[in-house]
């Protein structure tokens, strides 16, 4: 009573006399098959993405639900209806018949935008795939497109054009060629031209001074190849005539493939600004703090009223020396001139401690942010330097640093930018670098391996932010390559002021404390057991080699999930929660059966011992099982009571006190 479906051939039957005598068929099974098509034709219908086909004449012969429900059209009524003709938009036609054309040939297109007119006559915009379909013999029969409204993406890209257009700040673009392909209101203002006078046109050749068509060009070329550039100082040419300056952020155009097509940038008219700056230079001489300044050569050609009284020197006797062989002690001078160095690069430095003789011989401690100086093309011209003088802090912090380093502990400590600037006799032991070797250089980027680099830094900057961390592990390389692991301490350090100038740190070495933790981790983790550990508030945080190929989930998508929740059968969770609330108690269970889904959804029954977990204080912080899969067991244990229960002689049983605990069916 099955129906099968058969493809079959009839051929007419003859004698020998070439008479038509009968009928003979070659036939095949094709039930599977035409089950298989309907169900491929059941997905395509349910589909949540709009599917539609045309066969060779350009008419519709597949329309599925999502299509329907978006295009408001029902199957009976677009069926055998030519697409392009009846739903296409006029000024979309051509190229859409272009793509079908194409696909009718066998060149298939990708992400391929064009309009659909609903039946209430709205458009949307579709974006899709157009495939060839083909017979089983390979004969192209049609096309098939997977479709994708992208409506609401196209609007947005049209709000995001307007907001552009009407933003309070210069906004333009250029292709891949230079030539300006966006130009927004405020240029239109700012600059005078107008959109048709400058689309199309060269930015740099026709609106760029030509001091500043070269730098301008590289800084164009480099977001053009993906590197973008922020705070760029340039001028542009009004319309009128007139300079104005301009601070740019370049950031690189991609279309949606991500390819580059441009350049989009958003400016500041810092004209103001400029003329404001070289008003401040008045103001420096007369500031309440020394401000000196180099030239490119280290010549000192800034000395202002409070410099002159602090170092006793006049604006006559300074001017035209050089600083650092003029008036920094010795032993300070590479330090100095690399300060200066790096500046005069534009990388400037903040807070940075050096020493000045004075003219009767006193050498003093100045605290210094150097700043690189610019003319109004933004060329490096010089470094300014706003101080104070810190003389007296720096000799009461050397008599705390005499402590500190003879201390028993490891004592380390960096500035503000994480250079290190306190390493004790125990770190110098410990880690084997001197003083000399590690003062100055970056803590987290010369001494931690870089699997830590990021949390130690969010330690260094909590603590920079007056967030102190007590017990953070983190490792520190020794000079001779061996990784040691430090408990550490991490404490704000202060200036007089309050205000924060680093961080210091109290350190033990814990590093064989680690490797015994380490080793522990290891023989769980290779153990032939499934052990799997959670926190104090149910979420995993240890899954074995074992429970990985029990389970079928790796570490990484089970760590932090719920145990309970995410992985136990609902009329199961009550059970195993209350297991886990104990051990979380200090109540331990041992040979606890619960069932664990894999992750291919099939259900495993596990015995487990669920332990305490306690840290080195003695504190509860969570729950380790060590499991063993009894899932086969208990479907033995349950076919071998089938097995009792229906054989064809009578079995029963009876416990050690004589109970019937057996009694079977016959």
């Amino acid at each position: 009573g099955v129906k099968i479906e058969v493809l079959l051939n009839a051929t007419a039957r003859r004698d020998e006399q070439g008479n038509v005598i009968g009928v003979v068929g070659i036939g095949q099974d094709i039930t599977g098959r035409i089950a298989q098509e309907r169900e491929y034709s059941k997905l395509i219908d349910t589909a949540n993405a709009p599917i539609f086909g045309v066969d060779t004449q350009g008419r519709v012969n597949v329309w599925n639900q999502c299509a329907r429900r978006l295009v408001g059209y029902n199957t009976s009524e677009v069926m055998g209806c030519s697409l392009v003709q009846e739903f296409i938009t006029e000024d979309y036609q051509e190229s859409v018949q272009a793509v079908l054309d194409r696909a009718l040939e066998g060149v298939e297109t990708a992400n391929f935008e064009f309009p659909l007119i609903t039946k209430a006559g709205a458009r949307i915009d579709i974006l899709l795939n157009a495939t060839t379909r083909r017979s089983e013999h390979g004969k192209v029969i049609g096309v098939v497109g997977i479709g994708q409204d992208i409506t609401g993406r196209i609007a947005q890209e049209r709000e995001y054009s307007k907001l552009i257009d009407s933003a309070n700040a210069p906004i333009f673009g250029v292709d891949t060629q230079g030539r300006v392909n966006i130009w927004n209101q405020c240029a239109m203002k700012l600059v005078g031209y107008s959109i048709d006078e400058v689309m199309g046109k060269n930015l740099v050749q026709e609106f760029i001074t030509k001091e500043y068509r070269a730098v301008v060009s590289t800084v164009l070329d480099e977001a053009m190849n993906g590197q973008e550039t922020a705070n760029f100082e340039f001028p542009l040419i009004t319309k009128h005539g007139v300079r104005i300056e301009v601070l740019l952020n370049a950031t690189t155009r991609r279309n949606e493939q991500g390819n580059i097509i441009g350049v989009v940038g958003i400016g500041q008219d810092i004209t103001g600004r400029i003329a404001q700056e070289r008003e401040y230079s008045k103001l420096i001489d007369t500031a309440n703090a020394p401000i000196f300044g180099v030239d490119t050569k280290g010549q000192v050609n800034v000395w202002n009223q409070c410099a002159r009284k602090l170092v006793g020197y006049t604006t006559e006797e300074v001017m035209g020396h050089s600083l650092v062989q003029g008036f920094i002690s010795n032993d300070y001078q590479a330090s100095v001139q690399a300060v200066l160095d790096r500046a005069l690069y534009g990388e400037e430095t903040a807070n940075f401690e050096f020493p000045l003789m004075t003219k009767a011989g006193a050498r003093i401690e100045i605290l210094l942010n150097a700043t690189t100086r610019r003319d109004e093309h933004g060329i490096i011209i010089g470094v300014v330097g706003i101080g104070q003088d810190i003389t007296f802090r720096i000799a009461q912090e050397r008599e705390y640093s005499k402590l500190i380093d003879h201390a028993n502990a490891p004592i380390i400590g960096v500035n503000t930018h994480g250079k290190v600037n306190v390493w004790n006799k125990c770190a110098s032991r410990l880690v084997g670098y001197s003083t000399d070797e590690v003062m100055g250089h970056q803590l987290v980027e010369e001494f931690i391996t870089k699997d830590y680099q990021a949390s130690v830094q969010t330690v260094l900057d909590k603590a920079l932010d007056g967030i102190e961390t007590a017990n953070f592990e983190f490792p520190l390389m020794t000079k001779a390559g061996v990784r040691l692991e430090v408990l550490l301490n991490a404490t704000t350090r202060r200036d007089e002021k309050g205000d924060i100038i680093g961080v210091v740190g109290i350190g033990q070495d814990i590093t064989g404390r680690i490797a015994q933790e380490r080793e522990y981790s290891k023989l769980i983790d290779s153990a032939n057991a499934p052990i799997f550990g959670v926190d104090n508030k149910g979420k995993v945080n240890i899954w074995n080699q074992c429970a990985v190929k029990l389970v079928g989930y790796t570490t990484e998508e089970v760590m932090g999930q719920s145990l309970v929740r995410e992985f136990i059968t609902p009329q199961h969770r009550a059970r195993v929660q209350s297991v886990i609330d104990r051990a979380l108690a200090g109540d331990e269970t041992t040979n606890f059966e619960f069932p664990l889904m894999t992750k291919g959804g099939v259900l495993l029954e596990v015995l487990l011992n669920a332990t305490t977990r306690r840290n080195e204080q003695g504190s509860i912080i969570g729950v380790v099982g060590i499991g063993q899969d009894i899932t086969a067991r208990l479907a033995q244990e349950r076919e071998y009571t089938r097995l009792i229960d229906t054989a064809n002689a009578p079995i029963f049983g009876v416990d050690a006190q004589g109970r019937v605990n057996v009694w079977n069916q016959c």
